[in-house]
C-alpha cells in the first residue's frame, strides 16, 4: 500500500477506465462515408493506437495529414459530436471490476476525471455506464484547449485539492502529472509505456487501485 495521504484521485479515461476504439471507428466511418471529398481508407482500431491520449486536433493531423488544418479540424469537430452521441448510447469496453473499484475508492476519496478528449466525451462515459455518482468533477481539453497538465491544475484549484494523485496509462499522462506537481500511478494494462522513474506505483488491473490506496 502507498504510504501517502492523498485528498483526491484524478483519472485519465481512455486506456485507464475504458476502451472505445471499436465504437469510435464505427462512428467515425459513418461520418466519413458522408464526405466523399476526404480521401482515406476507413479508420480501423490500429489507426487509433498512436492517437490515444492526444488532443483531438493532434489526432486530426495524424489521421488526415493531407488535409488543410482548417478542414481537418472542422472534420474532427463533426466526428467528435457524432461520436459523443454514439458512445452515450452504446458505451465502450470497461476494464474489469471498474464500478466495484470506483465504489470502494469513492468511500475514502473524492474522484475526478481529466482527459484530453472533446467536450461531451466524458459525459458519454458517465451516461452510458451510469457512473455520474462516483465523480465530483471533470475537466477536458475540449473545454480548456490547454495541455492536460493545465487541465489538471484547473481542476485541482477549482476543488481546493492539496495532494491528489493522477492515474493514467501513457507517458503523456505521467508528464501531465509531473507538470502539475502531483504523483502518478501507472495503469500498465492500458495503451502506453511509462518509465519507472515517472510513477510512484503501477497497477496491472484497475482493481489493484483499491489495494494500494
Amino acid at each position: 500500500m502507498l504510504n501517502k495521504s492523498y485528498d483526491g484521485i484524478i483519472f485519465d479515461l481512455d486506456g485507464t477506465m475504458w476502451d472505445t476504439r471499436k465504437p469510435i471507428c464505427e462512428a467515425w466511418n459513418i461520418i466519413l462515408s458522408r464526405h466523399e471529398e476526404i480521401h482515406r481508407t476507413p479508420i480501423v482500431e490500429t489507426d487509433l493506437n498512436d492517437c490515444m491520449g492526444l488532443p483531438m486536433y493532434d489526432i486530426a493531423a495524424k489521421l488526415f495529414p493531407q488535409e488543410q488544418e482548417q478542414v481537418r479540424n472542422a472534420l474532427m469537430d463533426e466526428l467528435c459530436t457524432f461520436e459523443n452521441g454514439y458512445l452515450a448510447e452504446r458505451g465502450g469496453i470497461l476494464y474489469p471490476q471498474l464500478a466495484e473499484t470506483l465504489y470502494t475508492l469513492s468511500k475514502k476519496y473524492p474522484l475526478y476525471i481529466v482527459s484530453n478528449c472533446q467536450d461531451g466525451y466524458i459525459e458519454s462515459f458517465l451516461t452510458a455506464h451510469l457512473m455520474s455518482d462516483f465523480f465530483k468533477d471533470t475537466e477536458c481539453w475540449g473545454r480548456t484547449f490547454l495541455p492536460k497538465s493545465e487541465s489538471n491544475k484547473i481542476l485541482i484549484e477549482r476543488n481546493n485539492l492539496k495532494n491528489p494523485v493522477y492515474v493514467g496509462d501513457t507517458a503523456g499522462d505521467a508528464k501531465s502529472a509531473k507538470d502539475a506537481g502531483i504523483d502518478f500511478i501507472y495503469a500498465e494494462y492500458g495503451f502506453g509505456d511509462v518509465s519507472k522513474d515517472c510513477y510512484v506505483a503501477k497497477i496491472e488491473s484497475f482493481a489493484e487501485l483499491a489495494e494500494i490506496l
